[in-house]
């Protein structure tokens, strides 16, 4: 069956906001059999979205568009759907008692202009949002179908997940599709590519190679009469692919590299601290959003280069031998700060994001870490804005850990 999807809002056309959900749902609608021939952008304009519906439904079976199912007046598309299909509006007195009952639960006062949310037509089947105020359309007509979800990426994800993937594939699909993605980290996409070849040219499973903020990721994805086979199938090809790529997989699917570094470290009863100079504390931050970091998270301190002094426990002379930006610098940082705060580990990091006057190459990230009974140090380069080389210095701060770990 083919697939379009319709992103509806002037702030995606004006680039105010990056359109995140025809990314997912691109990568969602192959999982269930589907071919995405079209994605549309179309503006807050009833009648642009009504042509823009027109075109899609000669030459699509599915139809699923994002936003304006907000309450404000250019949220227009349920009357641009009532409008395409020449059905009334009315208000469902089931959906307003629901809304009032959700704003009486956080002590609010439900706007009027809520109501309009609560609006169906008749040949709608009302899609539940647990995340939300706006519940999302169904509606199937001559062998197609329109489907309607808001546009917060929280709220979109969570109906596709719960209702209407389950929906789709109970309707309309065949197979059982299975996937599992395995994360790999420190191999560019063309080496990554060049490795898997031979699986990337496979039809069934399928793999995909994406590049991501933690890394590559290598989808496979298999289509069998059972859920059962669609599993073997996933798993055969993961355990070659495993074989050829090794180390570099950190892991798969749901996991972060925060959240294995963070079992690790629970399960061996070991304590973490860390120092970083010119990233912003992102290290620190990452591991923090780890639910359980305070049963194994110490401290981390923030600091410049220029700071790297004796009172956070630095032994000045290796930073005026070698410099503040050098293998030796970090190491230092992450025996000081192990020492100072008594943790099983330490990890220094330090960040080139301006252009160095020891012609230190912007970009570069410098990493250590003492275990106690060794000291590593790692250098790499990542080109990049600001922002990206600081999420790449804490996302390699995390990969290295997890090795050493290991």
């Amino acid at each position: 069956m083919k697939a379009e999807v319709i992103s509806i809002g002037t702030e995606l056309l004006l680039g105010e906001i990056t359109d995140l959900n025809a990314a997912y749902l691109a990568s969602q609608l192959p999982l269930l059999g589907l071919d995405l021939h079209f994605i549309s952008t179309v503006g807050d304009n009833k009648q642009r979205l009504i042509d823009t519906l027109n075109h899609a439904w000669q030459r699509s079976d599915i139809i699923i568009t994002t936003g304006g199912l907000g309450p404000t007046e250019d949220d227009i598309t349920r009357e641009a759907i009532a409008d395409f299909f020449e059905e009334p509006i009315s208000i469902d007195q089931s959906l307003v008692k629901q809304f009032k009952e959700l704003f009486h639960h956080f002590n609010l006062d439900m706007p009027e202009s809520n109501i309009k949310q609560a609006a169906v037509i008749p040949s709608c089947q009302v899609i539940p949002n647990p995340r939300g105020t706006a519940p999302g359309w169904w509606v199937e007509k001559e062998n197609h179908v329109i489907v309607a979800m808001p546009g917060p990426p929280g709220e979109m994800q969570q109906m596709w997940s719960n209702v209407v993937a389950p929906k789709i594939q109970g309707q309309f699909c065949d197979s059982i599709i299975f996937s599992s993605t395995l994360k790999t980290f420190s191999l560019s996409e063309a080496e990554l590519g060049e490795t898997t070849r031979a699986f990337l040219l496979a039809v069934n499973p399928t793999v995909g190679i994406y590049a991501k903020p933690d890394g590559i990721h290598l989808r496979v994805a298999a289509k069998a009469d059972s859920l059962l086979e669609a599993k073997r199938l996933v798993r055969s090809t993961a355990d070659q692919i495993r074989l050829l790529v090794g180390d570099y997989i950190w892991g798969t699917d749901s996991d972060t590299l925060e959240g294995i570094v963070a079992n690790q470290f629970i399960e061996k009863k070991m304590s973490l601290a860390t120092m970083e100079a010119n990233t912003g504390g992102i290290l620190a931050n990452s591991i923090t959003n780890i639910p359980v970091s305070s049963e194994f998270y110490k401290c981390g301190i923030v600091i410049n280069r220029s700071d790297l002094r004796s009172e956070f426990g630095i032994n000045e002379d290796v930073i005026s031998r070698y410099g503040p930006v050098s293998r030796e610098a970090v190491s230092e940082m992450a025996t000081a700060i192990r020492r100072q705060y008594a943790t099983s580990v330490g990890v220094g990091l330090i960040g080139v994001l301006v252009p160095d006057e020891q012609g230190t190459k912007l970009g570069t990230i410098l990493i250590g870490i003492d275990n106690g009974a060794h000291t590593y140090a790692f250098s790499k380069l990542y080109p990049g804005t600001r922002l990206q080389v600081k999420q790449r210095a804490a996302i390699s701060a995390l990969f290295e850990l997890r090795k050493i770990m290991l």
